[in-house]
């Protein structure tokens, strides 16, 4: 099952291609597995008909207990038969349909492909965590699919609300799904319902399980979505009409109807609902003019009658569902398939427009009819055949004492007989009405011309249209199939069965006077639209959609602009008062409680606690920002000598590389900015400023008070140093933490490095990285220096600082330079090599790296920075990444998991017995990110500013000459 699954996402990823080299008749070759899933599922009709329930489970997430786990018993295997039998007439008609020039096919043939893919899991899922994120996989191809023609706004504004209505009610149905799941302890729906939960959280786990439902198959009041969904392809409105997306939530309420039926609030919910669906439905259904939205309508009403039928919880209910299921799919698919065959050989939709078409498609008008008859219940097809159960199963509940076991009274049941009876009527109606508007030869209307119809595009309605006449003779023997399913209910009023002939009785008597009153209806039709059009009220819920949707966007306008006011100190402000309002609460609850201070181990600490706050209350008072930036440094190499004189030394090592690589990235930046701060006097804001920082700062101390005071268990890195030796290899632990215990993390945070430094370097500036990259000797000697020539073949090893005017060179730093340069990527190669067992590790030595490259910018400027590292620092990152990736990847083509490490052990004699864990190779991608990172700062805050500099330098020099 999960092949099959995974079999459609792959032809969909590769559907693009196929529909470039073949064109539309890629779709002949996407059918294929729709095709498979299809007779798979028929060659197994013999066990399923015996009761058997196929389950196939994979361990996905096993520390979640989250599996991929699938069953398919006769409900399941009946929605597999009709996703995939209709998935695959649909992608065949599709061959037709479209036109080879269509730009969108690309993108639609993989869309709608996955799609059935999605459907398909979503019907076998035998996990609710599972099926919810297929369940939103056909929301968002549905959106895609609606939505195909980007140019049209009618497209976009449907997918638009499809889109949120069906999340909305996807949601609170996952709401639902975790309460089941805490209430059982799994979340597998084959447990749950074999023992299901009861009380008050399950029927409000139930009631979520139902928004989602109604959301999904567009009950009252979130019927509005579907006839909106319109604007998609036509392939797309049968597909997603008659097998999948609306049939997700009728599929979704009989799953649960057989454990989850006598729930407090089921039947008034669904049976009421259903009940309004099919008479609102099938009322704008009659009204409509466009064939396609007529069928729309249809659908909607039709949805309503299916979840009346699945929600009842009876043997002879839940057997008419699955009859008038079945036979939903083939009529309303061989409809609307009927209707883009008239759309594309007419040009027009418009039943008034119209006339004559049947005569000239003979076997299209045919098929249309036979579908027809089905929905509108007529013997001796399917429809006739489920909708005669129907009407028996409704009066078993009203005629019975107790309702058939549902727990309904007779009132109850009579109205829900009755409201059923007068939507089947309106189903007559818009039937003749679809059927005479379509086909009929109108007086007074030009006879419409119609073009050739290829046999390829006639060929699937034709089929469903007579799959419908097969299936309504052979009634008892689905009756037979679908017999394991009836056996979860128990015995009802009398025995169930499918079949053209129930005797004479009620059912039959309602069939004649139903398509009585529904063809005089018809005859009455202009009649009775005046009276629609009396009746017709003046709101509806598309437009409380709309009224809200407008509500929320006028709401989002008025919030932005009192939050989203362009200043930063007002986003500052915003989320302090928010830490003080919320966290700040608890704390202020939790001071009766006490808490247990250490104020130092030793002096030393003291000592340098003092000086790191009399460093940042100076910091808050300097007025010029060079020194505030020095002031701030001091604090970090003060937080510095505080974790080492913990006993943190590798913290220690990258707190000082950290803040020593800040100090000169603010330098490099404060050259575009004021030598002083504002000398405006303070105001009440700024006094107000102040008072929220102090404020903030005693709650942060405090939160750290609190929290360290309430710890109740160890630490879990109490186990870290055992497993770092024994699994990691190393005997530095933080580093071995980085590279193996929380090797994701540090993935993601690499991830992250590379994204921001793409980030502040486009935001700088909005040229390509590599294209400031100039070596020193491409460039000529400034006219004010004098060459100082040097033997031949020979290079000056520090040429750079030969491009700075004399003023601003230093012998000194130049010589220190020549002398610490090497010495220092050595020092960041020890410690990369070394990291896993002493101090160091790849990020602590890529900052080393990016230091020597800082102090060779300082002493030869952005030539030198180009001489030392002439590479583009994106490349640099991308390739690090790269690199971290693979190592990450490599594990899996031994046998072993993502980010596992590997122990090798090398004899070298006098050298001694050194190892190698393959983690170092992670490492070596983190060591190869942060580089290419400080290369990145250095190149857009330091070599791009000096050219602006430079430039306006100039431009000064050229003003004062003139």
């Amino acid at each position: 099952m999960l092949a099959l699954v995974a079999a459609h996402f792959a032809i969909a990823a590769f559907s693009p291609a196929f529909v470039h080299w073949w064109g539309r008749r890629a779709f002949l070759v996407l059918a294929s597995v729709p095709l498979v899933t299809f007779l798979w599922a028929l060659s197994l009709t013999g066990r399923i008909s015996d009761g058997e329930v196929l389950v196939q489970a994979w361990e996905w997430l096993p520390g979640l207990h989250l599996e991929l786990a699938f069953a398919m018993g006769t409900l399941q295997w009946l929605m597999a038969l009709i996703v995939s039998g209709i998935g695959v007439l649909v992608l065949a008609y599709c061959a037709w349909y479209f036109a080879d020039d269509d730009p969108a096919l690309p993108m639609f043939s993989g869309v709608f492909t996955g799609f059935a893919g999605a459907m398909l899991g979503l019907v076998l899922a035998d996990d609710l965590l599972i099926l919810f994120v297929f369940w939103e996989l056909t929301t968002v191809f549905s959106y895609l699919l609606i939505g195909s023609d980007p140019a049209k706004r009618a497209s976009r504004v449907a997918a638009m609300q499809a889109l949120i209505v069906t999340t909305l009610g996807g949601l609170a149905m996952l709401v639902g799904m975790l309460m089941l799941g805490e209430q059982t302890g799994t979340h597998r729906i084959s447990e749950i319902l074999a023992d299901p939960p009861s009380g008050d959280w399950t029927t409000i786990a139930v009631i979520l399980l139902l928004v989602g439902a109604i959301s999904k198959s567009a009950l009252f009041p979130l019927h509005f979505w579907l006839p909106g969904a319109m604007a998609a392809p036509t392939p797309v409105s049968a597909y997603l009409h008659a097998a999948s997306m609306v049939k997700a939530g009728v599929y979704l309420v009989a799953l649960m109807a057989p454990a989850f039926s006598h729930v407090p609030g089921w039947h008034e919910i669904v049976l009421t609902l259903g009940v309004i669906t099919m008479l609102l439905g099938g009322w704008r259904a009659i009204r409509q003019y466009d064939i396609k939205l007529l069928l729309a309508y249809g659908t909607v009403s039709q949805l309503g009658f299916l979840l009346v039928l699945f929600s009842e919880g009876t043997r002879s209910a839940t057997l008419a569902g699955l009859g008038m299921l079945l036979a939903h799919a083939l009529f309303k698919a061989a409809l609307f398939l009927v209707v883009g065959i008239i759309d594309r050989s007419t040009g027009t939709r418009d039943l008034r427009e119209l006339s004559g078409v049947g005569s000239q498609m003979r076997w299209i008008g045919i098929a249309a009819t036979l579908a027809g008859a089905s929905m509108a219940g007529l013997p001796p097809l399917l429809g006739f055949v489920g909708k005669e159960s129907v009407f028996a199963a409704l009066l078993d509940v009203a005629q019975s004492p107790d309702g058939d076991g549902t727990g309904l009274s007779p009132l109850a049941a009579w109205v829900v007989l009755g409201g059923i009876l007068l939507g089947s009527v309106f189903t007559v109606a818009y039937t003749a009405r679809f059927l005479w508007g379509a086909f009929a030869t109108k007086p007074g209307t030009a006879p419409t011309v119609v073009r050739p119809v290829p046999v390829g595009f006639a060929a699937s309605p034709i089929l469903l249209a007579g799959a419908t006449i097969v299936l309504g003779f052979v009634g008892p023997g689905l009756t037979h199939l679908f017999e394991p399913h009836l056996e979860l209910y128990p015995e009802g009023y009398h025995h169930a069965e499918l079949a053209l002939w129930h005797g004479l009785g009620l059912p039959l008597l309602f069939s004649l006077i139903v398509f009585a009153l529904g063809t005089w209806l018809f005859t009455k039709r202009i009649v009775f639209s005046q009276l629609q059009a009396a009746l017709s009220p003046s709101r509806s819920a598309d437009g409380a959609y709309r009224a809200v949707m407008r509500f929320v966007d006028r709401s989002a306008v008025e919030v932005t602009g009192l939050a989203q006011r362009g200043s930063v100190a007002a986003y500052l402000a915003f989320i302090l008062l928010v830490v003080l309002a919320v966290p700040g609460a608890v704390l202020i609850s939790s001071l009766g409680d006490g808490f247990d201070v250490v104020v130092w181990d030793n002096p030393a600490q003291a000592v340098v606690g003092a000086l790191t706050i009399v460093a940042a209350f100076f910091t808050v008072r300097s007025r010029r920002r060079m020194r505030a930036v020095v002031l701030v440094g001091i604090t970090g190499y003060g937080t510095a000598m505080l974790f080492l004189l913990h006993g943190a030394p590798d913290l220690a090592l990258t707190q000082i590389l950290v803040e020593t690589t800040s100090l000169v990235v603010f330098v490099l930046v404060l050259r575009r900015l004021p030598e002083y701060f504002t000398d405006r006097p303070l105001s009440p804001r700024r006094y107000l400023r102040m008072a929220l920082g102090a404020a903030v700062g005693i709650a942060v101390a405090g939160f750290m008070l609190l929290t360290t005071n309430a710890r109740s268990e160890d630490p879990v890195s109490v186990g870290f140093p055992g497993p770092a030796l024994e699994y990691g290899g190393g005997r530095s632990i933080v580093s071995v933490t980085l590279v193996d215990i929380r090797a994701w993390d540090t993935m993601g945070e690499i991830s992250v490095l590379v994204a921001a430094a793409t980030g502040v370097a486009s935001l700088v500036f909005l040229d390509t990285r590599i294209s400031g990259i100039r070596r020193v000797y491409q460039i000529p000697y400034p006219e004010a220096v004098q060459k100082i020539p040097t033997g031949p073949g020979r290079r000056v090893w520090l040429p750079g600082p030969r491009t700075l005017s004399p003023d601003r060179r230093s012998i000194i730093f130049e010589v220190v330079t020549r002398l610490i340069f090497h010495t220092m990527v050595l020092l960041s190669v020890y410690l990369l090599l070394a990291g896993h067992n002493h101090v160091g590790g790849g990020f602590a030595a890529g900052m080393v790296v990016g230091l020597a490259l800082m102090v060779r910018y300082l002493a030869g400027g952005r030539y030198e920075l180009d001489e030392a590292a002439p590479i583009d620092a994106g490349v640099l990152m991308g390739f690090g990444l790269f690199v971290a990736t693979a190592a990450a990847l490599v594990p899996l083509a031994f046998g072993g998991t993502v980010l596992q490490s590997a122990e090798f052990h090398f004899h070298l004699g006098i050298l001694g017995d050194p190892h190698m864990v393959t983690s170092l190779l992670f490492d070596v991608g983190v060591y190869l990110v942060v580089i290419g990172l400080i290369l990145d700062l250095l190149r857009t805050l330091g070599s791009r500013l000096d050219r602006q500099i430079l430039r306006e330098e100039r431009a000064e020099e050229q003003a004062v000459r003139l």
